[in-house]
């Protein structure tokens, strides 16, 4: 990462003190809540609630530069689905990998799998949640928790007094796929035959009731609970956000669809219309991305960015990241969160630092996970409460402090990012390299880094006029040397 000075600049002290417009670029910070408490209670030797937590562990994450708080796993589990978790053998090996020795007390049931939304008691109560976002607020950060928006856990009490809100089969449904559904009661005492949640490309989660987006009362019931959610927090990760496109739902259960009409809008020009201060972030695949920023989404996933960073695929990077500027802004750029193996497993020491710069440094909200910058490599699977002690590799949890201290620059959050293209040298190595340029008042950032297995080198060509006839002094930031050119 290097920095284009020609001549000084004053930069501004942020005002943690009140709660601004939310920054370009924002950096978020993901916890899974409880497996969280439970380590900090281990480490207190005292059980914590959301309301226990010192006020240092969120001051520290406002010194590295995070503007969101995502707190996973905020709702209360689902008995039932904990029951399903303990005993379901095909979950047995990821226990085995990620808590070696694990026993039925550490399955505590999957956070996506809710029998109600409010807040788990394990976690803490509605003014715990409150306070926390109070709290976060007075440091100049926001709130973000979880929207479960395709499925609920199958003893929701929905199941029992709205099983319209559901997709329903028959017995012979049932018969020919007892795979699919479940048997529930409504509140009469009959029988429902009730779909599994799903993605069409995956098997059904039997954790899940599957909820109908083609009915407009659970349109309207499930706006009415992001409606109460929005009242403790300032926005939403909203979880497999685009298997609710219209195309997308009737593709998968037309079957059971029956003679019920597509709708003519959209469920989320519904929901974002209704809340349009409400920050909408969607775990989003398939190429739904932009689609769903079109209605109404602040942010969406960028898994593209995700598997090309992983798998080494240089080329296919930079073209991605030649779309246009409205749609690389709102994309969430990761290198891990809970559904993704730890980067210290994927990428290790030697691919880290190149990978932690561009995921801090290019347009788009920013996704940490908590365990990252300690390096832990064991994923935390949902349905545990904690995933094997590990101890924090201090340098790597210095790098990504420094990288989280360049990258909190106000040039690395502002308008005006260009992509450059990198010329091979002598070598022919520059196809390893990634370059773009940040605009700043009298700074610029340059940001190169090498995305292949060895040394690389290339040529950037820079207009005539860019540097405007002065000396340019190169001052590369994060290994503290300095080059005038």
């Amino acid at each position: 990462m290097v920095q284009l000075e020609t001549r000084t600049a004053v930069v501004p002290e942020r005002n943690a003190a009140s709660l601004s417009p939310l920054r370009l670029h924002p950096q978020l910070y993901e916890i899974s809540t409880l497996p969280w408490l439970l380590r900090l209670g281990r480490e207190a030797g005292r059980l914590l609630r959301l309301s226990d937590v010192p006020i240092s562990k969120w001051e520290k994450l406002r010194e590295l530069g995070f503007d969101l708080v995502y707190l996973m796993g905020m709702w209360k589990r689902s008995p039932l689905g904990r029951a399903l978790s303990r005993s379901q053998t095909s979950l047995f090996a990821r226990y085995d990998e990620s808590l070696p020795g694990w026993s039925l007390n550490d399955v505590l049931g999957s956070p996506f799998s809710i029998q109600a939304y409010e807040p788990d008691p394990m976690i803490g109560t509605w003014d715990d949640v409150h306070k926390v976002q109070q709290r976060l607020h007075e440091l100049g950060m926001r709130l973000i928790l979880d929207v479960i928006p395709n499925h609920t856990g199958p003893d929701h009490h929905w199941i029992s007094e709205h099983p319209e809100y559901y997709i329903r089969g028959t017995l012979a449904n049932y018969r020919a796929a007892p795979g699919n559904y479940f048997i529930a009661e409504n509140a009469s005492g009959g029988a429902e035959v009730i779909a599994y949640g799903r993605d069409p490309y995956f098997a059904p989660w039997t954790d899940t009731a599957q909820l109908n987006y083609f009915n407009p009362e659970l349109r309207a019931a499930m706006i009415g609970q992001i409606r109460r959610i929005a009242e403790v927090c300032d926005g939403a990760r909203c979880d497999m956000a685009m298997l609710m496109l219209n195309d997308n739902f009737h593709q998968t259960w037309e079957p059971l669809l029956g003679s019920t009409p597509v709708p003519r809008e959209e469920f989320w020009q519904e929901a974002t219309r209704a809340l349009p201060n409400f920050l909408w972030i969607a775990e989003a695949y398939s190429d739904s991305e932009w689609a769903l920023q079109q209605l109404g989404f602040n942010f969406t996933y960028d898994k593209r960015f995700y598997d090309r960073v992983r798998d080494g695929f240089v080329r296919d990077l930079y073209l991605h990241l030649k779309a246009e500027w409205d749609f690389q802004a709102r994309c969430v750029r990761f290198l891990e969160n809970h559904d993704e193996a730890r980067a210290a497993a994927v990428f290790g020491k030697s691919r880290l630092p190149a990978v932690a710069v561009l995921a801090a440094t290019i347009p788009g909200m920013h996704f940490f996970n908590d365990g990252q910058f300690e390096s832990f490599s064991k994923q935390i699977v949902v349905q545990l409460a904690r995933a094997q002690e590990e101890s924090a590799d201090n340098g790597v949890q210095k790098l990504y402090e420094k990288i989280l201290k360049l990258a909190d620059a106000p040039e690395f959050h502002g308008p005006g990012w260009k992509l450059l293209e990198v010329r091979d040298a002598s070598d022919r190595t520059g196809s390893d390299l990634i370059a773009y340029l940040w605009p700043g008042d009298g700074k610029k950032k340059l940001v190169v880094v090498n995305l292949g297995n060895g040394t690389a080198m290339g040529r950037i060509h820079f207009a005539d006029d860019f540097f405007s006839g002065a000396t340019v002094r190169f001052d590369d930031l994060l290994n503290q040397q300095t080059y005038e050119r």
